[in-house]
């Protein structure tokens, strides 16, 4: 099994990064292989919504110059993905935001090809604004029906400087359970796909308020 993880922070290995290693390695020593992908220090465009993702369904974003259709197709191999985001202005970092809006549209009119994977959300930052972006990024995982474990609080995390997160003893128990729950939901799924046929996907219903 493989779990991909998005660091949406601009700096490499700041304190965003130093929480989704804290949960990859809870994942790694439970046998499942990760990978942590930069994605704050890209360009990436926002949607236009030009639906020509709905309109081909190849599973592409025809937006040229960005490595989003990559990382869509790490999403779909992978059995688990987690969305690390640092804060701003109580928010998902821009960058990831674009990268989440394009993506999750384009799995969603692919067949919701997340669905029913494991997936994750955790939080960096300073001070406030840390369960407003937490729950941004769970609106992407709820929207594409992807299984959420938990941990024993909201996965945030504080600190400064790029390390600080060390420091915050709660937030590393926190993103340490959260690993644990993840690998342990992630190996439930697995086995039980043996012997539990999951439920059949319904067409997405679209009611207007407009009369």
């Amino acid at each position: 099994m493989k779990v991909v993880a998005f660091n949406g922070s601009p700096n490499k290995e700041g304190n965003t990064w130093q929480a989704l290693k804290m949960v990859t390695a809870e994942l790694e020593n439970q046998g499942i292989e990760t990978e942590i992908v930069h994605v704050g220090n890209k360009t990436i465009r926002g949607c236009t919504a030009c639906y020509q993702c709905v309109k081909k369904k190849n599973e592409q974003c025809v937006l040229p110059g960005d490595e989003v259709n990559d990382w869509i197709q790490k999403m779909k191999e992978a059995d688990g993905i987690i969305l690390g985001s640092p804060v701003h202005f109580s928010a998902v970092g821009g960058t990831m935001k674009s990268f989440l809006d394009r993506a999750f549209f384009v799995t969603s009119v692919n067949d919701s090809m997340l669905r029913h994977k494991v997936g994750a959300a955790v939080v960096a930052v300073r001070r406030s604004g840390g369960l407003p972006t937490f729950e941004q990024l769970n609106n992407f995982l709820n929207y594409a029906e992807m299984l959420m474990p938990t941990s024993n609080y909201w996965n945030v995390i504080h600190g400064r400087a790029p390390g600080e997160v060390a420091q915050d003893a709660e937030g590393v128990q926190i993103m340490r359970v959260l690993g644990k729950n993840m690998a342990w939901l992630m190996k439930l799924v697995e086995h039980g796909k043996e012997t539990i046929a999951p439920p059949e996907r319904e067409p997405k219903t679209y009611f207007s308020f407009i009369h």
